[in-house]
């Protein structure tokens, strides 16, 4: 039983010894700390960049898409047997081609019966004519003769219009695609034929935000790429919207760019560049120095040995760098590294990177 005592009476003692420890060392590195802060404490090793002036092309990088420059699908405006294909799946079409045409048997006839109509309407009112000229006939006799004949003209000129409906001639020049119909087949208005594009040359899509709009101006370049190519086309602005779509607060804009090996297909995906202007004297910095904060942006700069936060006023960011508007100057020092863990007024020592 004593030994029992015993025991337990060592693992206090030895946990107590434990506690004292860790207090006296705790309170050992604080004055430690404290005296490093005032008497010149080792520095915190950071990267830094020195600010200098530099030719900057101020654009935008922005996704967008490629589309046809004209683009259609091909379908019939009446219904009927498909009688004849006259084009090839793939090939290029010149505009007035003839593509399909569609049984038109029927509407013959009923233009043959209208022409027969027609030329005796017409006779007859040669002839009322002549017996108005008499005195034969009134004036209201020869009046219902005539509109007879423009009545029966008016009909077979609509005889006419259905008939040039059932022949299908390409609009525009261009490349045609699959066809989904076959000779013998009933085609119906709402059945797709095949697609026709024009895409030489194609149409650039893509949308800048609204901060952007008045920098966008007719006849600006782009320069983009498309995926899995690492090609880079050129374009120009020919059409800008009005205003500025409500939803996304973005100015969509639309872009023209040759296209004669037709490499540029419609639908793909572009990775745009657009400039917007070139700052001759631009400060720039790597955006990982930036630190977000609630009312804006700041960076950690050295001065005399410590550290100290300067807000700035951010520009255009690439994908290494960010403009900086306001907030530096040249030959300042910005730390960009240890952003996380740096305060106001701790003493830093700066290992420069070459950029």
């Amino acid at each position: 039983m004593k030994l029992r005592y015993v025991f337990y009476t060592l693992i206090a003692l030895g946990l107590a010894y434990l506690i004292y420890y860790r207090i006296s060392a705790n309170k050992e590195m604080v004055d430690n700390g404290g005296k490093g802060a005032k008497g010149g404490a080792q520095a915190m090793q950071v990267d830094g960049i020195v600010v200098a002036a530099t030719k900057f092309d101020n654009g935008l990088e922005i996704s967008g898409s490629i589309e046809a420059n004209e683009s259609i699908a091909l379908q019939s405006e009446v219904p009927g047997l498909v009688t004849g294909i006259y084009f090839n799946e793939g090939s290029n079409v010149s505009k007035g081609k003839l593509l399909v045409k569609i049984n038109d048997r029927d509407i013959q006839a009923q233009l043959q019966e209208a022409l027969t109509n027609q030329k005796l309407s017409a006779t007859n009112e040669g002839r009322a004519k002549q017996l108005l000229s008499k005195g034969a006939i009134s004036q209201e006799e020869y009046d219902t003769s005539l509109a007879d004949l423009e009545s029966l003209k008016a009909q077979s000129q609509l005889i006419r219009a259905q008939l040039a409906r059932t022949s299908i001639y390409a609009p525009f020049s261009g490349k045609i695609g699959l066809r989904n119909i076959s000779v013998g087949e009933y085609l119906t208005p709402s059945k797709v034929i095949a697609n026709l594009m024009s895409t030489n040359p194609i149409k650039v899509n893509f949308s800048v935000p609204e901060k952007y709009a008045s920098q966008i101006k007719m006849g600006s370049e782009i320069k983009f790429t498309t995926a899995g190519s690492t090609k880079s086309y050129t374009g120009k602005v020919f059409a800008i919207e009005p205003g500025i779509n409500v939803q996304t607060r973005t100015l969509n804009i639309r872009a023209r760019a040759q296209n004669p090996n037709n490499e540029l297909l419609p639908g793909s995906f572009a990775k745009i560049n657009l400039a917007l202007s070139t700052v001759e004297d631009a400060l720039l910095i790597p955006n990982e120095a930036i630190i977000p904060v609630l009312k804006g942006k700041t960076v950690y700069i050295s001065k005399n040995g410590k550290a100290k936060q300067v807000d700035v006023t951010t520009g255009t960011r690439t994908s290494k760098d960010i403009l900086i508007s306001s907030g530096l100057n040249i030959g300042d020092t910005v730390l960009t590294t240890g952003a996380m863990s740096l305060k106001p007024e701790v003493p830093v020592k700066v290992k420069l990177i070459k950029r």
